[in-house]
């Protein structure tokens, strides 16, 4: 898959069948979408491609809502959409002067005159145009106006419940992982830096390895504890996950930790991945050192069964 951040280096030499939106999570209702421009482009011997925006729409137009998490980084989005076998992803910038064409001049503009389509594929619900004006209506007028075919996968189509980004978002709130694994149709993962935190757990028999996130908009879960897959560049290990403000020790910071299962090198600044499995216990305040390691123990024991290790 070729990635451009520039629309003007988009020079198709043969059809391009096309979708476009955020496709944030790129969930199952997405690579329902993206699976069928795909399998249509390489059965006409075209281009399959994605046209997304970077950054979000919500931070250029709301910049003081610093309140939007989002399930995917631009990287991440890029990896799941190039492993589904597209042509092409076209990562184009998101400002305040796109934001104020019209429904009209965005499909002319950029889809018509850019990217030359000559399909166009998108979800029942699609929306684009300033203040969001364009949908399935306005775009088949459109289709006929400027000379390309659109359609539609409808919801039943799509999916047999309706999925949505922002489901997804409020069950990962509520530290259901395995609801947001099969409405992502993968388990959820966060990336991030291997930094030296605290270092308490490794006086009571835990080391583990605090995670910075790579993005200050990447959604974390909710505060707890959970069975992971720690994947360091090609190996995958079991291992505990914790996140939260630590309440048993003085020094309360919040923190997102993993204890990696019989595991011992100095990972410092390192990327690590971590794939969320299942939610084992909430957080805890416990009396004493003693009870947390008490606690720490059942919690490996639990998680080794989960992930039957």
């Amino acid at each position: 898959m070729k990635v451009l951040h520039d629309i003007k280096d988009f020079n198709p030499s043969k059809p391009v069948w096309l979708t476009q939106g955020t496709f944030d999570g790129v969930h199952i209702g997405h690579q329902k979408i993206l699976k069928q421009v795909i399998s249509e482009a390489k059965n006409a011997g075209g281009l399959s491609v994605l046209l997304t925006f970077y950054p979000h729409p919500r931070l250029v137009l709301y910049p003081d809502n610093n309140e939007l998490k989002l399930l995917t980084t631009i990287e991440e989005k890029a990896k799941f959409v190039g492993d589904l076998g597209l042509d092409y992803l076209i990562i184009m910038p998101f400002t305040k002067e796109l934001s104020r064409l019209k429904s009209e001049e965005f499909v002319r503009d950029i889809l018509v005159e850019k990217l030359k389509v000559s399909k166009l594929i998108i979800g029942y619900d699609h929306r684009f145009g300033r203040n969001r004006e364009g949908g399935i209506k306005e775009m088949q007028l459109y289709a006929e106006a400027f000379g390309f075919n659109l359609e539609e996968i409808s919801a039943q189509d799509i999916e047999q419940s309706i999925v949505s980004s922002t489901k997804i978002r409020n069950s990962l709130l509520n530290g259901n992982v395995e609801i947001a694994a099969s409405y992502l149709g993968r388990s959820y993962c966060v990336n991030g830096t291997v930094e030296k935190g605290m270092q308490r757990g490794r006086t009571i028999g835990f080391p583990t390895a605090n995670i910075r996130v790579n993005s200050s908009f990447k959604l974390v879960p909710k505060n707890g504890v959970y069975a992971v897959w720690v994947r360091l560049g090609k190996n995958k290990y079991a291992g505990m996950l914790n996140i939260g403000d630590n309440p048993t020790f003085e020094n309360k910071n919040w923190s997102i930790e993993v204890y990696i299962f019989d595991f011992a090198e100095d990972i410092y600044g390192l990327e690590i991945s971590v794939e969320f499995i299942k939610k084992s216990r909430g957080e805890i305040k416990f009396e004493g050192i003693k009870e947390l390691t008490e606690q720490l123990k059942e919690d490996e024991k639990r998680i080794r069964e989960i992930l039957e290790v």
